[in-house]
């Protein structure tokens, strides 16, 4: 797009959440504790996860609560108490609208699992 080295540097740096907060955990950089979620967790991957490979690492950070075996959509209609993680706006909107459930961003998720 011709927007120079600047642009290519920060390109080479950029990471998704999910990637930045699993690449720290394995490093033993991330302090955060979470508490178990108390419910099943289910992961719709979004298509910008899904190009960029980043599946895995959502997958990994979802992990870090205690208990939690994140499962896929479309499982969503079989489990009305389950956490329905997507980190996509329109993913979100496809679940509200195909399901009647209210998805949430994995970083909301974590926000509200934080141990005291």
């Amino acid at each position: 797009m011709g927007l120079g080295e600047k642009a290519i540097t920060v390109s080479r740096a950029a990471v998704l959440f999910e990637e930045f907060v699993a690449r720290e955990a394995k490093a033993g950089r991330f302090g955060l504790k979470f508490k178990p979620a108390g419910q099943d967790i289910l992961l719709h991957g979004h298509c910008h996860q899904k190009a960029f490979a980043a599946v895995t690492p959502i997958l990994e950070v979802l992990r870090l609560i205690p208990g939690a075996k994140p499962r896929l959509l479309p499982a969503v209609r079989n489990a009305p108490n389950a956490i329905v993680v997507a980190d996509g706006t329109s993913c979100r909107h496809q679940i509200a609208d195909g399901t009647r459930r209210q998805a949430v961003h994995v970083a909301l998720l974590l926000d509200q699992l934080i141990a005291d």
